[in-house]
């Protein structure tokens, strides 16, 4: 049986679900609910990261225990992923106590390998980035995201051998040209490696910082929250069984946004070698959201919150924007006009309205009843079947490649050919005409056919659309077996349910439905 271990990365619980964490979160599930649909046996974990700096000031900002405060966050972050309906099998918490365990577990043996030393070190410290820079890193002598002037620590402290393995990872990415994907992001980690990367600083003094995991061998210090948080992707298989993490380990698919390519595409593989652990399958990374152009930011308020699209859309048409007007590894602009423009045009206007007429006519003409096919099928009837076909094809070809949008795009070239198969054959003229009635219902017959592919091919990208349709179809959950051949799916007197609407279109204001103004 084919397997994949699907991973989106920890959350960091100093602020609530926003667009960037619901994209990654569509990505996954979506790929999730296709492996899961095609017979893969799947595992997908999400979760928190709840160590660090930044969580022990925004739990002394909220004048709470950091425990007490990334209980709540935590929770927060879960309810929202179950509220959007997203299919993870895990749900990992840093503080939980198994992960804890095996990060110290894992700390023993790298040190006891030789590959953690102690020492004294002089550096630039972000304390929004929680990690030491070069003066290189810098730009204008300030931190790259935060624009902050680092600030120079001394201090002794643990520092794992990073170092030791960069030849070997480089090795790896050039022996291994999708490792990293898409490539652009691969020539970062490789230009990265091809410059001296120093070692790692793997631990805090606590008399700066208690709030993380204690370092098994010195009761002074704490994990850095990088060589905890990352571990989670193998202690969550680890605390599921030894024959979890043999089975799934091996098939590891992590999904994370650009920023924290660093410690993803250098730290996690040099870890894992250090650990004697074989390394992920690929590392998958997405570009940043804008929100009409900028940066998403509290204080512009202009942070778009998943919850609060589902209910202004509906969570499928969220989900179908995010998915159908980005590209995967580029930076994307979510813009409302954008959201309602694709909404009526791809949503309402074309699979609603494909849906809603071809059960109108179906309810209108025969009651509800599907009619029988008779043996010879026209022209047209072939090409509909064989446009499905294609768009099957090409949709699993481009999931492969992480193109969701062109796996859409392929989808609804099918949406296409069944409103164009519906002109080209004009059922609603041919009923006028009583010897006409047994092509109207044949061609009724394969426009279902259409729609229970389309029920199937759906379900990866708009779940609850796929589960109206199966329901207006009359179908049990389970019983629209794509490979069941076209035209034999159907059983003698089975009947659909009478149409609605799944996507009333939203109206714009004049101004802007107005192409003129």
């Amino acid at each position: 049986m084919e397997r994949i271990y699907i991973t989106s990365p920890l959350y960091y619980v100093n602020a609530e679900p926003h667009l960037g964490s619901a994209y990654t979160m569509v990505i996954t599930d979506t790929l999730a609910r296709y492996y899961r649909a095609h017979g893969w046996e799947t595992f997908y974990l999400t979760g928190t990261d709840e160590h660090g700096d930044k969580i022990a000031q925004a739990a002394a900002e909220a004048r709470m225990d950091p425990k007490a405060f990334t209980d709540q966050v935590s929770t927060t972050f879960r309810a929202a992923w179950d509220t959007c309906g997203f299919t993870y099998d895990h749900f990992i918490r840093t503080t939980d106590a198994y992960h804890i365990r095996y990060v110290q577990e894992l700390l023993t043996k790298v040190h006891t390998t030789g590959d953690i030393y102690f020492d004294r070190y002089s550096g630039l410290y972000c304390f929004g980035c929680e990690r030491f820079y070069t003066p290189k890193e810098l730009r204008d002598g300030k931190c790259p995201d935060h624009l902050t002037e680092p600030k120079l620590i001394e201090e002794e402290n643990y520092f794992f051998r990073m170092s030791k393995y960069q030849d070997r990872l480089l090795r790896h990415l050039e022996e291994h040209p999708d490792f990293i994907r898409p490539e652009n992001f691969r020539n970062e980690v490789l230009a990265m490696l091809r410059e001296p990367i120093g070692d790692l600083c793997i631990s805090r003094p606590k008399s700066r910082l208690t709030w993380g995991i204690e370092i098994p061998f010195d009761q002074r210090y704490v994990t850095y929250v990088w060589f905890d948080a990352l571990i989670n992707y193998v202690s969550a298989l680890k605390y599921k069984g030894e024959e979890a993490f043999q089975k799934f380990w091996s098939e590891a698919e992590h999904f994370i946004g650009k920023d924290i390519l660093k410690p993803h595409g250098v730290f996690w593989p040099t870890m894992l070698m250090a650990a004697g652990l074989p390394l992920y399958k690929h590392l998958n990374v997405h570009g940043f959201w804008t929100v009409e152009g900028q940066k998403m930011s509290k204080s512009l308020g202009n942070v778009i919150s998943p919850l609060a699209m589902k209910e202004k859309v509906g969570l499928d048409a969220f989900r179908y924007f995010l998915l159908r007007e980005s590209v995967f590894g580029q930076d994307a602009d979510f813009r409302e006009e954008s959201l309602t423009t694709r909404y009526n045009a791809d949503l309402a206007n074309n699979l609603g309205n494909l849906i809603s007429r071809v059960l109108a006519m179906e309810e209108k003409y025969f009651d509800g009843v599907v009619q029988p096919l008779g043996q010879m099928w026209a022209k047209e009837d072939q090409e509909l079947r064989d446009r499905f076909r294609q768009s099957e094809e090409e949709l699993s070809g481009h999931m492969a490649q992480l193109q969701f949008h062109r796996a859409l795009e392929a989808v609804w070239a099918a949406i296409d050919q069944a409103n164009r198969y519906i002109v080209q054959t004009s059922p609603f003229v041919l009923i006028k005409d009583p010897a006409k009635r047994g092509r109207v219902g044949e061609i009724l017959h394969h426009l279902l056919e259409a729609l229970r592919m389309l029920s199937h091919m759906l379900a990866p990208f708009l779940p609850e659309t796929s589960k109206e349709i199966k329901d207006l179809l009359n179908l049990s959950e389970g019983a629209s077996d794509h490979q069941s051949p076209w035209g034999s799916f159907f059983m003698p007197d089975h009947k659909i349910k009478p149409p609605k609407a799944l996507f009333p279109r939203i109206e714009l204001p004049a101004e802007l439905d107005d192409p003129q103004s």
